[in-house]
C-alpha cells in the first residue's frame, strides 16, 4: 500500500492521577506489508502480525537512536519470528518459516501451537551504550501478548498489560491489526491496577471491537474512564528495511573463499534480504572486486 492511505501510526499518553503509561499502536497497513513481502498463511499471518505490531508498542519505550529487536523461538512449525523497530516509527520482520499448515482452533487461529509451547522470547536493546541490552524469557502462552507482557512485568519490573489483535479479511489478507501496552509505574496503587485490569477483562475482545470500527483511542478512553489523561502523542508506523547493497556486498565478503569460489561458478550471485525480499544480484567480476579489492 501507498504512504498515502497508511493509517498506521502510533500513540502515547499517560495518566495524571495515577501513574499508568499506556502506548497503542494502529499496524493495519504494516502488518499486510509484511503478509504480502513473506507470503505467509493465514495462521503464520496472525503470528508475524502480532509480533510486529508488540515491536511497534515497544518502540513506544525508545528515544533519540535508540532501537530495538524482538525474537521468538519456539518448538512448532513456525520456528523463529524477528521483528525491529527505532524510535522513529520504521519498523521490520522476518518469519522463518512462513507456511504453519494449521486449521483454526474453536474459530481462533491456532498461534500457540505454530510458534510452540516450549521456547524463548528475547528482546535487544541497542540504547546507545557501548553494549546492547538484552532480556530473555521462556514462553508462557505462546500467544505473543501475554508473552511480552511477562517479559515486561518480570525482567524489566514493570507491571504490564499487552492486548494484540489481527483480523483477516475473507481473502487471508489483514484487515485489522492493533494493540495497546498498559504500565503501572512506581507509586501506582493496587486498587488502581485491580480497577484498570477489571474494565479490560469485562470488554469484548480487541479484535471484535476494532472491527466494529472502534479507535483505539475510543477503547482506552472507555478503560480509563474518570481518570485524567495527558493528551496524546502520535508518531506514524511505516515498514522500513535498512537493508543496503554495500551492507551486502560486506556480508559476502566476510564469507569463505570456497563459498565464494563455489557460489560464482554458477554465475550471478543473488542475495534476498530476509525482512523486505529485495534481492541484490553480484556478477562475478563483482564478487572479485569484493574479495580481491
Amino acid at each position: 500500500m501507498s504512504d498515502h492511505v497508511n493509517k498506521d501510526q502510533l500513540i502515547r499518553f499517560t495518566c495524571k492521577d495515577e501513574p499508568f503509561r499506556v502506548i497503542a499502536a494502529q499496524t493495519t497497513t504494516l502488518c499486510e506489508t509484511a503478509r504480502r513481502l513473506h507470503d505467509t498463511d493465514p495462521t503464520a499471518t496472525v503470528a508475524l502480525a502480532r509480533i510486529t505490531t508488540g515491536t511497534a508498542l515497544l518502540g513506544g519505550l525508545l528515544k533519540g537512536s535508540q532501537r530495538l529487536a524482538l525474537a521468538i523461538e519456539g518448538n512448532g512449525p513456525l520456528q523463529k519470528l524477528h521483528a525491529e523497530t527505532d524510535a522513529a516509527g520504521h519498523v521490520r520482520c522476518t518469519i522463518k518459516n512462513r507456511l504453519a499448515n494449521l486449521p483454526p482452533r474453536d474459530g481462533v487461529f491456532d498461534v500457540a501451537t505454530a510458534i510452540g509451547k516450549a521456547g524463548f522470547l528475547t528482546v535487544v536493546k541497542d540504547l546507545g551504550l557501548k553494549e546492547p541490552y538484552q532480556g530473555m524469557v521462556q514462553l508462557q502462552t505462546s500467544e505473543i501478548g501475554d508473552d511480552i507482557a511477562y517479559y515486561l512485568t518480570t525482567s524489566e519490573q514493570v507491571p504490564s498489560l499487552v492486548s494484540l489483535a489481527v483480523a483477516l479479511d475473507n481473502h487471508a489478507a489483514v484487515k485489522t491489526a492493533g494493540g495497546y501496552l498498559i504500565q503501572a509505574l512506581p507509586g501506582c496503587s493496587d486498587e488502581a491496577i485491580d480497577r484498570i485490569e477489571s474494565r479490560v477483562a469485562d470488554q469484548p475482545s480487541l479484535s471484535s471491537l476494532l472491527g466494529e470500527g472502534k479507535s483505539l483511542t475510543t477503547i482506552l478512553a472507555d478503560i480509563f474512564s474518570g481518570h485524567e489523561l495527558t493528551p496524546p502523542e502520535s508518531l506514524p508506523l511505516r515498514f522500513r528495511c535498512r537493508c543496503r547493497r554495500d551492507q551486502v556486498a560486506k556480508m559476502l565478503a566476510g564469507l569463505e573463499k570456497s563459498e565464494l569460489e563455489a557460489a560464482v561458478t554458477e554465475g550471478v550471485v543473488e542475495v534476498t534480504c530476509e525482512y523486505c525480499r529485495q534481492s541484490y544480484r553480484f556478477t562475478p567480476d563483482e564478487i572479485s572486486g569484493i574479495t580481491h579489492p
